[in-house]
């Protein structure tokens, strides 16, 4: 009999967890042509969703709750999960509900016809405010662009993925994840399977402009090094300026004999020019700094505690012959 296991990254989502236990448990006591198993993974959250994750697993010894020691990022959770998770083929879904656990059969039977990533694409948003959705769509038109893999568009994180792409998954230890691109990047056979996104079930996103700008600068130096490009590209034009600039001052003090005000063009020069400076330096730190954590070769997370039990590490990541 095969296994489903269903990855759950958490923060702060007591609301929603016992509506979330009700449909995750209709759902395996309808489909007991498989076994199945529901890890979900806390994120250091400071609310009760712990306890009431621990709840789960004493009522129902399906759903199995990792502890990470603190808040690492939504990431950094599913790397985790990753690690843990002992199915033939692994469901990734948000805990908010957002993701109906209705569509799983239908991604279940795509599986079974022999694909390996079955990826959810949203039909609608729900309710997201218009300008979030337009920059969220402009963002993934601009990252198809600059990248050389595919980017999925209206495609998260929701999908079912064989323990062939989990497996693939797991090699790639880096500190700054983009897992929407690692999907993509590890290739594998792909079908899509459309579902209407609904809307939180409860509680906050806790998804505000500012992470939401830091996850897309993530997803760019992770994937493209265009960034760089446009900088030595703009170096290239800036310079080609300046020295077209120079040839028009010296013919038109040289020859026409017009004075030329100093002040004024040497103030937006210095200003233009330090501009583009800074914004290089920046584009280049944000590499530079991605370079310099990745050579600390740290281990990525550490778990407090697996099923409520206090939990040995094993150099900061696990893997399936620990976890079982």
């Amino acid at each position: 009999m095969k296994k489903v296991s269903i990855l759950i990254p958490m923060y702060n989502e007591q609301e929603v967890l016992p509506a979330l236990f009700e449909r995750l448990s209709a759902l395996m006591d309808s489909n007991p042509a498989y076994l199945w198993e529901v890890v979900m993974v806390n994120d250091g959250s400071t609310d009760a969703t712990p306890a009431k994750a621990l709840e789960m697993h004493r009522r129902d010894n399906r759903f199995h709750f990792i502890d990470l020691s603190r808040n690492y990022g939504k990431e950094i959770a599913m790397m985790a999960g990753f690690d843990f998770v002992t199915g033939d083929c692994t469901v990734i879904m948000d805990a908010d509900l957002q993701h109906p656990p209705e569509v799983i059969p239908k991604m279940i039977a795509q599986w079974e016809k022999g694909y390996d990533d079955v990826y959810g694409r949203r039909i609608t948003r729900g309710k997201e405010p218009w300008l979030r959705k337009r920059l969220s769509l402009l963002y993934y038109t601009l990252l198809q662009k600059t990248t050389k893999i595919p980017i999925l568009e209206n495609v998260g994180d929701f999908r079912l993925l064989d323990r062939s792409c989990i497996e693939a998954l797991k090699q790639m230890r880096e500190t700054h994840r983009y897992t929407k691109g690692l999907f993509c990047y590890i290739g594998f056979k792909k079908i899509d399977v459309p579902f209407e996104q609904a809307d939180r079930e409860a509680g906050q996103t806790k998804w505000n402009l500012l992470k939401l700008l830091g996850f897309a600068i993530e997803g760019i130096t992770s994937y493209t090094t265009v960034p760089l490009r446009i900088a030595t590209v703009a170096g290239f034009i800036v310079s080609t300026g300046a020295l077209l600039y120079l040839v028009y001052i010296l013919i038109k003090t040289l020859v026409v004999g017009e004075h030329v005000a100093g002040f004024p063009t040497l103030m937006v020069t210095i200003l233009f020019l330090g501009g583009l400076t800074l914004l290089t330096l920046g584009i280049m730190g944000e590499y530079i700094g991605r370079i310099f954590n990745e050579t600390k070769n740290r281990p990525v997370y550490f778990v407090r505690e697996v099923d409520g039990q206090r939990h040995r590490q094993n150099k900061g990541h696990e893997n399936k012959e620990t976890a079982s």
